[in-house]
């Protein structure tokens, strides 16, 4: 099944009526969620929406009963399900909102009929396995005027915001390329797994597999939690740390998808992700940066030596983040709670926040996690009380995500540059087209 086919059969499923958001909010004055996921990071998930005084959770479903039965034991009133789409079905005039917290591969299955139903969605990064899902949900969003936050809850953090103010206020003057970086690695170069094992009791292999290609269970490589590394499921090293890190940058030059991509990697072995990539994009010019943005990200590698990372007083350099290199200086933004360094003439500068009003206002930094990571789902609720807006919506988040999804797709093309056409949201090169979809399995 094509996914626009996909598309098309839970659109039946929905009232064709629009809600605007606006409507939502003025008759609710308390949310209440569903969530699908909620083992791993969705477990971090359900703890930081529900810590929201206005946030009820009614129901939870995951294809791991063991995930289901803790999460249930923290929010015993809520119905839990083992199939999406029974419970989106079941509690659809239950739920305002719907928390995807699943492998990437089931994003937009999941968001896609979520939306249908005109439910606001927060989704975890990256927002899609594939670029032509993008595309869809930040149609659908826009169309049916719905609340959407991608999960990347740095977005929200002092750091990274304060990074962006400083940017656009021109403290580096304009960015000539951006250099980006993890010393992480989700990949697998090894061959693909032979035979099978038996299913653990607690999984439903079929619904974990969902819309992907059919495969035999494997102990120690999907789930849990290495279903990154696989090209069927996740979105390597690039959708995990590189949303992460490429974020803030992104967000403050203002960019849209790129012009130009390469990926420096191994071959393609049609299973798993490089371990190692290095790849570089081209973007058009915006009023942040130079006629044409090069930006460079690069995993699995480190320490890495070059002119534009060298740091004064031989600092070394941290194992992952970002650094800006402008027609005034550079500064580096480390991943992550440390506050963004300004480099001028080989020599660190402090940086003045009273000329920075939009800094001036947020207050002194946080630093701790497990409070400054809920931020960025309480702007989710609120935003559905009509309280706040989503500062990482899909049509943000939409393009970021196609913005990563294509370097991964260049690493089909080891050192071949790929043209970008974003008119016809397609390659210039035609054998690289057809990485933009992929089939949905009937399950």
């Amino acid at each position: 099944m094509k996914k626009r086919d996909f598309l098309k059969s839970s659109a039946a499923l929905a009232s064709m009526v629009m809600i605007p958001s606006s409507i939502w909010s003025m008759k609710k004055s308390r949310i209440r969620i569903a969530q699908i996921g909620v083992g791993g990071m969705g477990a971090e998930d359900l703890n930081s929406m529900s810590s929201h005084s206005s946030a009820d959770i009614v129901a939870l479903c995951d294809v791991d009963s063991i995930a289901l039965d803790k999460a249930r034991k923290l929010h015993p009133k809520a119905k839990g399900y083992k199939d999406y789409r029974v419970m989106l079905e079941e509690m659809k005039d239950q739920i305002d909102a719907v928390l995807v917290s699943t492998p990437d591969h089931t994003h937009a299955p999941a968001s896609l009929m979520a939306m249908n139903l005109n439910k606001h969605v927060y989704c975890q990064k990256p927002l899609t396995h594939n670029v032509t899902e993008a595309r869809s949900m930040m149609k659908i969003a826009k169309e049916r005027n719905l609340i959407t936050q991608m999960g990347i809850q740095v977005h929200s953090f002092y750091d990274y915001k304060l990074a962006t103010i400083l940017i656009k206020g021109g403290i580096i003057g304009k960015v000539k390329s951006v250099r980006a970086w993890t010393d992480r690695s989700w990949g697998y170069d090894g061959p693909t797994p032979k035979g099978k094992d038996l299913i653990p009791d607690s999984l439903d292999w079929n619904l974990w597999l969902g819309t992907s290609p059919k495969r035999p269970y494997k102990e120690g490589y999907y789930h849990p939690g290495k279903w990154r590394n696989i090209v069927d499921y996740g979105c390597g090293t690039l959708g995990d740390m590189g949303v992460h890190i490429f974020d803030t940058p992104y967000n403050a030059l203002e960019l849209d998808v790129p012009l130009t991509v390469k990926n420096e990697c191994r071959k393609p072995n049609g299973y798993g992700y490089p371990k190692k990539n290095t790849v570089t994009y081209t973007f058009a010019g915006t009023p942040y940066t130079t006629e044409k943005l090069n930006w460079v990200w690069s995993d699995g590698q480190f320490p890495l030596i070059e002119e534009n990372l060298t740091l004064p007083n031989k600092d070394e350099l941290p194992m992952q983040g970002s650094m800006f290199i402008g027609e005034k200086g550079r500064l580096l933004l480390p991943h992550f709670m440390q506050e963004p360094r300004l480099i001028v003439d080989g020599k660190y500068k402090k940086i003045d926040i009273s000329k920075y009003s939009e800094a001036q206002k947020m207050g002194e930094p946080i630093r701790e996690y497990n409070i400054e990571t809920k931020l960025h789902y309480h702007e989710f609720v609120d935003a559905c009380l009509g309280e706040a807006e989503c500062t990482a919506p899909f049509s943000y988040s939409g393009r970021l995500t196609q913005t990563i999804l294509l370097g991964g797709i260049a690493g089909q093309f080891p050192n071949k540059k790929l043209h970008w056409d974003s008119k016809k949201s397609l390659f210039r090169e035609p054998e690289a087209n057809r990485f933009l979809d992929s089939k949905y399995r009937t399950f």
